[in-house]
């Protein structure tokens, strides 16, 4: 398998792993994403409007070889600069911000 394919399975391990735990966070931006091949681990970072703590920029690192994913810590960041995001398409779309179920993890 070339490195293409592996990155390929591995984004859509991670989609399945990551995506049901961050619709409750609906729109999420995925902004940063690094491969470390010789661990089999994509880190990816995120940015959500969260309930408690407002914006931020959550990374994730998810272990494609045992299907974890794993949080890294966040960073709360300021109103102007997830708003620059709103010109791009998210990672996972919703029609308006409704965080208020959301467990808060």
């Amino acid at each position: 398998m070339n490195t293409r394919q592996k990155r390929k399975i591995m984004r859509q391990r991670r989609d399945e792993k990551a995506r049901p735990h961050l619709e409750q966070y609906a729109p999420v931006w995925l902004v940063d994403e690094v491969f470390i091949d010789e661990k089999d681990l994509l880190q990816f970072d995120v940015v959500f409007y969260h309930p408690r703590y407002g914006w931020v920029n959550r990374r994730y690192q998810f272990d494609t070889f045992n299907s974890v994913l794993y949080h890294r810590g966040q960073t709360t960041i300021s109103e102007d600069e997830a708003l620059a995001l709103e010109d791009k398409a998210p990672y996972i779309s919703a029609e308006a911000i409704n965080t208020v179920d959301s467990y808060g993890g």
